[in-house]
């Protein structure tokens, strides 16, 4: 078998509503989900000796986690019990995703593993295909998103259950903030006040008029204004860092402004690569990285 190196991009929700709230203690979600450039590198190369290893090199804030809670050695283990694979593996990554973002980067390793150890092992009918979906779904209700290689779905459940959806958002790029430092995710959860069914029936429909005017072609001007996530409700009151550099984002003239997941990046989208510069330069006063990406 020869190596296989893989890109694992990271995300933004470019709308997010909780809908409900779950008998298994999660909550229910309408999401669209956008792939970006912005992306961690992964080499998988068979081993001399058994076992999975695993090498991280940190060119982001990633805190090294115990080898076992990594998201990558976890999808490798869980894909080797699954098709009764005994590994002898190494797995090279090159974390430039930060941890803790609302980016989805431990989630789309833990992906691109999967998709890796496919090739490799020629997991490739549609019954792997339906396993591996089911393997995602266990390790994060995000790495389904990031296996199936779309750059724009639709979410619902946690965000597991998928539609791919054809979407031509004009010419764009983005300026992604990340402030240093992660917001835990149960946290958010357990501050969020639940929307009443009215407001959420109004976010349905906003979301709506958002595909829509993604579908018609049109630049973000169009687009961009429709932006949502409930999310930010319990985020921004609390992380006063995250708050003020989602308001000099838009006071710089962003033709939209939105906290990614729970937390903790703020992405702005532009109408250029120029663009997105000139509001990247804005942040100039605030701690922490500015990444410029784009859809991919």
């Amino acid at each position: 078998m020869k190596a296989v190196s893989l890109r694992a991009r990271a995300k933004v929700n470019l709308f997010l509503e909780v809908t409900g709230k779950r008998a298994d203690g999660y909550h229910d979600l309408l999401t669209l989900f956008a792939g970006i450039s912005l992306s961690d590198g992964l080499t998988l190369r068979p081993a001399a000796k058994p076992g999975i290893g695993l090498t991280v090199v940190n060119e982001s804030n990633f805190a090294p986690l115990p080898r076992e809670k990594n998201l990558a050695w976890r999808a490798a283990d869980a894909f080797c019990r699954a098709f009764g694979v005994e590994p002898a593996l190494e797995i090279r990554l090159v974390k430039r995703i930060p941890s803790g973002a609302g980016l989805g980067g431990g989630s789309s390793d833990a992906a691109a593993v999967l998709d890796g150890l496919s090739r490799l092992y020629r997991r490739g009918s549609a019954a792997d295909r339906r396993r591996l979906m089911g393997i995602a779904a266990e390790l994060g209700s995000d790495v389904p998103f990031f296996l199936s290689g779309a750059v724009f779905c639709e979410g619902r459940g946690r965000g597991e259950r998928l539609k791919t959806l054809s979407l031509k958002p004009g010419r764009h790029a983005l300026a992604v903030y990340f402030p240093g430092f992660p917001v835990p995710t149960p946290g958010v959860y357990a501050a969020l006040k639940r929307p009443a069914p009215s407001v959420v029936a109004g976010s349905r429909r906003r979301y709506r008029r958002l595909l829509a005017a993604m579908r018609s072609g049109s630049g973000p001007s169009a687009w961009a204004p429709l932006l949502m996530n409930r999310l930010e409700d319990p985020v921004l009151p609390s992380r006063p860092a995250i708050a003020a550099a989602r308001a000099r984002l838009a006071e710089a003239g962003a033709a939209g402004v939105l906290m990614s997941g729970s937390g903790s990046s703020v992405f702005a989208v532009a109408a250029s690569r120029r663009e997105a510069s000139r509001l990247a330069r804005a942040l100039k006063p605030c701690k922490g990285r500015v990444f410029l990406s784009e859809f991919a």
